[in-house]
């Protein structure tokens, strides 16, 4: 017998060989697209830490999402931004407010667009922290009231799904009531169970506003060392009824994105976040990295480690790679 008999190069000899034993994809229809919208008219406002990234009024946050999903985007996740901040962030359960004011236009624009509401209060507090502050400290209970407030008010407005994004305990099974009893059933929770508090959120707080004026979110984000953690809060979110969950940042944590989608039950999503979208884009820039291949490799990475679904700012380039791949 011939050394070696077993050659696993011969599957690998031509491109149609190698598809049919290819293990993962990725396809447009599993990205899913983060947009800021800002109060005004007119405003297209570029965020210099995310390139290709900006703020946008509502009309033309209605026709940038218009093009996201005609390159095959199914979904976007609306983050909005307040100049107006108090201690209690009353500006993201406001009515009126801007993110409400975008919703209604999306969903009568765009009815087919999935629309995915992140439910924080840190653009909207003048601390900038995620929740209610009493003594130095964030009030959890007072917090989980406020955010299923923040939950109707996006329902209401024509929210598809709710994603609290704020890491305190309790908060998926109360707005999971809240829901249900002010007549919001079929509005899922997509709950950012493994949120760590990560170095890659710098852009984005930019672009949000959201930094916090003193301390940090080492209180309620998770620990990078940790991921066992991470898995108890994942499966403490499902109990309370979260319908899907997320792993944020994605890239860095990919281990812990196998064991939500391993041990979860429910699909989990991962979120590639400002900071490695950034850091792609730069070094493309330097003529370091091929942007292209860089930012697919990472995200067929995500969706290799069980990620059903990924939020990521290349969703809409990517899709149109791979349009113009198929």
């Amino acid at each position: 017998m011939s050394f070696p008999s077993t050659r696993l190069r011969r599957l690998r000899r031509t491109e149609s060989l190698r598809g049919l034993v290819r293990e993962n994809s990725l396809s447009p229809a599993d990205l899913v697209q983060p947009m800021f919208v800002v109060a005004g008219s007119g405003v297209r406002q570029p965020i210099d830490s995310m390139p290709g990234i900006d703020r946008l009024s509502i009309a033309e946050l209605v026709e940038e999402a218009g093009e996201v999903a005609g390159a095959g985007v199914p979904a976007i996740l609306l983050f909005g931004s307040s100049s107006e901040k108090d201690e209690a962030g009353s500006g993201a359960f406001d009515d009126e407010g801007v993110v409400q004011m975008a919703l209604r236009a999306l969903k009568e624009a765009l009815p087919d667009l999935v629309v995915i509401t992140d439910v924080c209060l840190c653009a909207y507090t003048d601390h900038g922290h995620c929740g209610f502050v009493r003594d130095g400290e964030i009030d959890n209970d007072v917090t989980v009231e406020l955010l299923s407030k923040v939950a109707i008010s996006h329902a209401e407005a024509g929210a598809d799904v709710v994603a609290p994004s704020d890491m305190m305990d309790g908060r998926v099974g109360s707005i999971r009531y809240q829901l249900d009893e002010e007549g919001h059933p079929g509005v899922a929770i997509l709950s950012y169970a493994a949120k760590y508090r990560s170095a890659f959120y710098g852009p984005f707080r930019d672009a949000a506003d959201s930094a916090p004026a003193s301390g940090d979110r080492a209180g309620h984000q998770l620990d990078p060392a940790n991921a066992d953690e991470a898995v108890r809060e994942v499966m403490l979110d499902v109990e309370e009824g979260a319908d899907a969950v997320m792993v944020k940042p994605a890239g860095y944590y990919l281990d812990v994105v196998r064991r939500a989608k391993d041990e979860a039950g429910v699909p989990v999503a991962a979120y590639q976040v400002s900071g490695e979208y950034s850091a792609i884009k730069a070094a493309a820039d330097n003529g370091w990295l091929d942007e292209r291949a860089a930012a697919l490799e990472s995200l067929l990475s995500i969706r290799r480690s069980g990620a059903d679904f990924i939020v990521t700012y290349f969703a809409r380039q990517a899709a149109q790679w791979l349009g113009r791949d198929s």
